[in-house]
């Protein structure tokens, strides 16, 4: 799938939970409908990153992996769940 990204974000070498909170505040500044690309290297993040996605209700478009890295093409929801 080819998809254009509005933004990209580099995580890669953080740990788990910088990964999720780079994703929430970046995501919480943009516009519903358009994606994020976050790059990361946490072996966690392949759990954590499709469940803040269910929770948060952002779509989760696809991942896959390069150079030693996992990309997670995510596009912002039409609005934040309540806390």
């Amino acid at each position: 799938m080819s998809v254009d990204y509005d933004l990209t974000v580099d995580a890669r070498d953080l740990l788990c939970p910088l990964p999720v909170l780079k994703a929430r505040k970046t995501l919480n500044g943009m516009q519903a409908g358009q994606v994020l690309c976050l790059w990361a290297t946490d072996p966690v993040a392949v759990i954590d990153i499709p469940h803040f996605c269910t929770q948060s209700g952002h779509e989760m478009i696809e991942t896959y992996e390069q150079d030693g890295a996992t990309a997670y093409v995510i596009r912002r929801g039409a609005g934040m769940p309540e806390a």
